[in-house]
């Protein structure tokens, strides 16, 4: 009997010293709320100006980023044994002149007309109406030296936003059947063209590289309507494009990069990108006197910067079976250029990256939850849903599908290439005026935060990254996807 008490008393003070080091090394001991606190309230400060890409003080945030790394033991990735990856970006003017003549009309600049994209160009070519331009659009028409003409957008969209991804693929087909020019006509009531040239007759930041000859998309003003008629009745006819040319400056910035090895000898090879955007959009320079210039980004993405600090730490005292690359992106509100350029320029092969858990939002007005768009879009969807269950909170997907959310973060360029992506954010379950007094304003400051949900809110992404790391079988693309056959690609599946 007395042994028998001896062994209980035993095995449950070795129980109790099992529970004490898990205990220890949980997620919440390891993530706290005064160590959340401090990433955002440095990285969103005043001091760091809205850390705009280029800016002095993007470099101190990403010196901010990797000195952590270092600290927790997270290993450089790059060959010269740095955390940095260097960024070749350029900030590009727009052309002063740009006239398109056709019958006996002559479109300006500003006034009629915008170049999205695409270098100098002096052309007379026969123009080619061509629908809205899709592939169904295009097969079997003859665009060797001609000017496509098309309707912007795909059939169906009520998202002007949508018109911005469907433009560059145009072009690139447009391209590969020898076009000269995209010309899309533009009649959107949501966004008037006056708000449109605000933002596209303006300086652009671009990955360095994309700096050759490009086909132009333009955008004509078609706001009442009379020039499908007009390009569709006379298709065929000769017209003028004239676009002079552009100023590019460099940029000079980079992404933070580490990586921890994982546990596993059969999985280690195989690695979970987690990622965060560190820079945000600077100050207003036309502020006056007391007038806050300063947009700090507390939300838009300190937040979600802390996060990846605060899975750095968790994992160097518990790394998983995979391996981890921790990346901080610069330049992801000039359009996700830090990941582009990383994607293009991967410190690890593709094919070995089999998931991105990116974190990124724009606010949240529930805290009882987590967005996590692209939930359902892969078979990690109940490893992120259990991880948010544990601390409290649900998982939803994507509230707002209009807004192409998934597609308007640093995890569509891992996507794109085939690689299960999720973007992990705060909880929003409408863009209404509770995240729009936020989201890209001077008011989303370190003050407005709720730490406690905060806090939350990384023990969540930590554990869904662990339970992605851990699964026994890599996460793939639900059937269906339309990145399901990129993935398949990249796999060789």
């Amino acid at each position: 009997m007395q042994k028998f008490t001896l062994t209980i008393i035993g095995f449950f003070t070795g129980l109790l010293a099992f529970s004490q080091v898990t205990s220890k090394n949980s997620i919440p001991n390891i993530v706290n709320q005064s160590q959340v606190e401090a990433h955002v309230r440095f990285l969103a400060s005043d001091e760091l100006k809205g850390r705009d890409t280029g800016s002095p003080e993007l470099d101190i945030a990403a010196q901010y980023i990797a000195s952590y790394f270092q600290g927790y033991g997270v290993q450089p990735l790059d060959s010269a044994n740095s955390y940095f990856q260097p960024v070749s970006l350029f900030n590009e003017s727009p052309p002063t002149a740009a006239t398109l003549s056709f019958q006996g009309e002559e479109f300006q600049l500003v006034k009629d007309m915008l170049l999205l994209a695409g270098d100098s160009l002096s052309k007379e070519s026969p123009t080619v109406f061509v629908n809205y331009g899709m592939p169904e659009d295009l097969e079997g028409v003859d665009l060797e030296g001609k000017i496509a003409v098309a309707l912007l957008g795909r059939p169906g969209d009520t998202n002007p936003q949508s018109a911005f991804f469907a433009s560059p693929q145009k072009q690139a087909q447009v391209a590969e059947m020898g076009g000269v020019a995209l010309v899309e006509l533009y009649r959107s009531a949501q966004v008037p063209w006056s708000l449109l040239v605000r933002y596209l007759n303006s300086d652009q930041m671009k990955v360095g590289g994309d700096a050759e000859e490009e086909l132009p998309i333009v955008w004509l003003n078609d706001g009442q309507s009379t020039l499908k008629g007009l390009f569709e009745e006379k298709s065929g006819e000769i017209a003028s494009l004239n676009i002079g040319s552009k100023i590019r400056q460099p940029v000079n910035t980079k992404n933070v990069v580490g990586v921890l090895e994982g546990t596993n000898p059969d999985l280690r090879n195989e690695y979970v990108v987690l990622s965060a955007h560190y820079d945000h959009i600077g100050a207003n320079p036309q502020a006056t006197g007391a007038e806050d210039s300063i947009y700090n980004g507390a939300r838009d993405n300190a937040l979600g910067t802390t996060a990846l600090l605060s899975a750095a730490k968790y994992f160097s005292e518990n790394p998983p079976q995979r391996s981890v690359v921790f990346l901080a992106f610069t330049a992801e509100e000039k359009g996700l250029l830090g990941s582009q350029y990383y994607t293009k320029n991967p410190l690890v092969p593709m094919e070995q990256i089999v998931f991105n858990l990116n974190t990124d939002g724009a606010g949240y007005n529930d805290t009882t939850k987590v967005t996590a768009i692209g939930l359902e879009r892969t078979s990690a969807q109940e490893a992120i849903a259990s991880a948010a269950q544990s601390v409290g909170l649900a998982a939803i997907g994507d509230p707002v599908p209009e807004q192409n959310l998934y597609d308007r973060s640093d995890n569509v360029n891992f996507a794109k290439l085939g690689v299960p992506s999720v973007t992990f954010s705060p909880g929003i379950t409408a863009f209404d005026a509770e995240i729009m007094k936020y989201y890209h304003q001077v008011t989303d400051e370190v003050g407005s935060l709720n730490f406690s949900y905060a806090e939350q809110y990384c023990e969540a992404f930590v554990q869904a990254a662990e339970n992605i790391a851990n699964l026994k079988k890599a996460p793939t693309w639900q059937e269906g996807d339309k990145y399901e056959e990129a993935g398949k690609q990249l796999y060789g599946r």
